[in-house]
């Protein structure tokens, strides 16, 4: 999954760590001939590389970042009382993170990028990556919960 590039760091061992809009770190090291990254030498260099789209494997894996703390949780919906913006396609902000817990039955949960879509009860989370379009579809007799993620 594409992803931006906000910003730099360096990591502990001192490689370069390109920051992504999700939330995730991606090395960019120049380690000749393996990785050929000239750029990531120079802040001029590194400053002409925002704003350029990585391949964020941990997104796809649907990984919550670490430094992402819970700071909402939306009331408890059942098949009756879910909002009809949940059931069609729709997606969070920049920069937030959620999870779907099921209380009861199941939840059908639908990431369309992705072409992924998974029961969820209450054994199994649902994983909700920012600015991704998703969707859910109550069962009949399912009662569930958003809770809403962002960086420390």
């Amino acid at each position: 999954m594409k992803r931006q590039i906000v910003a730099f760091h360096l990591d502990p061992e001192n490689d370069w760590v390109a920051d992504l809009d999700c939330g995730h770190g991606q090395h960019v090291r120049h380690n000749p001939p393996f990785e050929n990254r000239l750029w990531t030498t120079s802040e001029e260099s590194r400053k002409s590389k925002l704003g350029v789209t990585l391949n964020c494997v941990r997104c796809e894996e649907l990984e919550l970042p670490e430094n992402f703390i819970p700071y909402k949780q939306t009331a408890v919906f059942d098949a009756n009382s879910v909002p009809a913006g949940l059931t069609s396609s729709h997606s969070t902000k920049a920069g937030v993170w959620a999870k779907i817990y099921v209380l009861e039955g199941q939840l059908s949960y639908s990431i369309e990028p992705l072409g992924k879509t998974f029961v969820l009860d209450s054994a199994h989370v649902g994983i909700v990556i920012p600015e991704v379009a998703h969707s859910v579809q109550p069962a009949a007799s399912v009662r569930f919960y958003v809770e809403f993620y962002h960086k420390e």
